[in-house]
Order: structure tokens, then sequence, then C-alpha cells
């Protein structure tokens, strides 16, 4: 070994031996990039629904808040409010899926029904079965003071929900009832139906009923009992 050359440092040599076999670590991605999901622009707003859709219906409407729906959804927190703008805007499109389902049950079981009573009781049998099926839904669906009906979606969705109750009462009073000008005896029976099924609705959501049915005879089903309400006279023995 010549005078100009140094000899190694062993500690050296260890250490560049063990960095050349050791393999290169990945570089660490930040951590909301490990929990969100891509999505197309289009599908994010969608995925966004769907996620908003199942946080109110396990959590109900208190749990239901922009941060919650963009964690249930696994994107960033800016996403709700990118494509709704706020919290009333989210619930207000949630609505209008809501009432779309809803009017879809109700024909879908309209056309299902063959004789003239199935016909009249389809409709209400509808409206109740979707309200058990999705309490959440159903429950913002009637918030009116959480919800912007000057949103095109809901208000075409409200209005569409609307003509097909007005038009099955037209149906049973046998007459064409306009969407835009009722007579008080038109208005009246939307009024009485509506009043009707959505009253006995929230009772039966609410638990209300359960003392009713206990009371009659064993196996009378809640929607039995719907039926004797829609079927029986008003006031049967009230003078005329």
């Amino acid at each position: 070994m010549g005078k100009s050359e140094t000899a190694p440092n062993p500690r050296t040599s260890k250490k560049a031996s063990s960095a050349a076999k050791a393999p290169a670590r990945p570089a660490r991605r930040p951590a909301a990039a490990r929990t969100e999901t891509p999505y197309h622009h289009g599908a994010l707003r969608e995925a966004l629904l769907e996620a908003a859709e199942r946080v109110l219906e396990r959590d109900g409407l208190a749990g239901l808040t922009l941060r919650a729906v963009a964690r249930e959804a696994g994107v960033s927190h800016a996403a709700p409010t990118h494509h709704f703008g706020d919290l009333t805007g989210l619930l207000s499109e949630l609505a209008a899926i809501g009432f779309r389902q809803f009017n879809a049950a109700m024909a879908s079981a309209c056309d299902a029904a063959t004789t003239p009573l199935e016909r009249a009781l389809a409709r209400p049998k509808a409206y109740i079965a979707y309200a058990q099926a999705h309490p959440g839904m159903y429950g913002i669906m009637f918030r009116t003071e959480r919800l912007d009906y000057s949103r095109p979606s809901l208000h075409e969705a409200a209005e569409a929900s609307f003509a097909g109750l007005a038009n099955a009462i037209g149906m049973m009073r046998q007459e064409q009832i306009s969407e835009d000008a009722l007579t008080l005896n038109q208005g009246a029976a939307i009024a009485r139906a509506w009043s009707l099924v959505h009253g006995f609705t929230m009772l039966l959501l609410d638990g209300r009923l359960e003392d009713i049915l206990e009371r009659m005879p064993e196996g009378t089903t809640a929607e039995r009992l719907l039926e004797a309400m829609l079927t029986a006279p008003l006031a049967p023995n009230l003078p005329v």
C-alpha cells in the first residue's frame, strides 16, 4: 500500500455495505391521500348522496353533517360543500331523491293492482311501506324548515308527488282534478286523504299505534288497521 493511500475505516465500510444491501423504503403518503377514494366528478356527487342516505338512516338527522358524509364517502371534507353548498343544499337534494323513490313506489303499486279496491288501497299502502323502509328519508321529505324548495330538483319531485295524489283522488271521485285550481270539495278530499295517511304513518313510525293494536283481535296488523280506516264509513251513525 502506497503512502498516499488511506486505510479504509471499518465502521464506514460496514455502514456503506449495509446501506447498499437494505431495500429502499417507499415514500410515506399523507394520511388524507391514503383514505380518500378517487371518483369521477359526476360519480362523486352521486357517491356523496348515497353516503348521505346511509348516514341518515344509520345515525338520524342529528348525525347527518357535511363532515360525516365526507367520511362515509371517503373523500375530502371540502367535497360536499363543493357540490351542494351547505347542509341545506345537501338535505334538499337528498329529499328530492326521497320523493322520486316515493313516487316510483306508489306508481308501481298502483300498476300492479288488479281490482278497484286494490287500486284504492295500493297508494296509501305503498306510502306507508316506503316510510317504514326508509324512515330517515321520509322524515326529511317533510322537514320544510330544513329544505330549500327553490332548488329545481326538489321542487319538481315534490310537485310530482302532489300530482300523483291529486290524480288518485280524481280517479276515486271520477273527475279530472287540476293541480293548479281546486274546488273546495276537491281540496278537502285531497287534504283529508293526505292527513289520514300521513298522520297514520307518523303514529306508526313513533310506535304510538301499538296500544291500539294490542287491544284488537290477535294478529291484527297495522296494514289491516289502515285498510279498515280507509274502507269504513266516515261517520256511520251520524244523523242526516
